[in-house]
């Protein structure tokens, strides 16, 4: 089954999220399927490849809640 999760960068206390499309069984640092965008939680900025993200989420993928919560707060 395929997610669109975070895989984490930065140093340590100062993470950067890349938002990602990977098989659930891989570990969470493991090699992408695709890179969909990025989450800067210290700044908030996020940048997202929307058609990207509803193509893989109409393909099956499951977002996971905090990706979910970022496609909300671009809805609004």
């Amino acid at each position: 089954m395929l997610k669109i999760r975070l895989k984490r960068l930065g140093k340590k206390k100062k993470p950067c999220y890349r938002i990602i499309t990977i098989d659930s069984r891989r570990k969470r640092d493991g090699k992408p399927i695709e890179e969909l965008g990025f989450y800067n939680p210290l700044t908030k900025n996020y940048k997202l490849d929307l058609s990207r993200v509803y193509k893989r989420i109409e393909n099956g993928a499951k977002a996971t809640q905090t990706i979910k919560k970022l496609l909300n707060s671009i809805n609004k």
